[in-house]
């Protein structure tokens, strides 16, 4: 059976927050990733600073761009350490290299990843 494609999801907790708090970086990455993995950008990613609701959520940066194959998402908590990450594609990219990847960039010292196999009757 031919499933539509994984969803990679990472939760990244005590990141670096520096790097967290760096639209840039977060930019820069949307623009490098997709290559790596052999993926094709659509249209510029959009980053965006974001400070917080007062509440549960005390901002950060939210960013995303689409590619040919879905999207790829990172949205970021800098005074919480925390990152996470959306890689949803439909065709099959490195997982591996994906996690290391983000471990990297983002100093991550804890990761809970899921990976979901989407469409899973697609193919029926």
């Amino acid at each position: 059976m031919v499933e539509f494609g994984p969803h990679l999801m990472i939760d990244g907790y005590g990141c670096d927050r520096a790097k967290l708090d760096d639209e840039a970086l977060v930019r820069g990455i949307l623009e490098e990733l997709p290559s790596e993995l052999g993926m094709k950008i659509l249209g510029e990613p959009v980053v965006e600073k974001y400070g917080g609701n007062g509440g549960h959520d005390p901002g950060g940066i939210s960013g995303f761009v689409i590619i040919t194959d879905s999207h790829i998402s990172i949205h970021t908590v800098p005074k919480k350490g925390f990152v996470s990450v959306d890689v949803y594609s439909c065709k099959e990219f490195d997982v591996e290299r994906a996690k290391e990847y983000f471990k990297d960039k983002f100093g991550i010292g804890k990761m809970e990843v899921n990976l979901v196999n989407r469409g899973t009757h697609y193919g029926e």
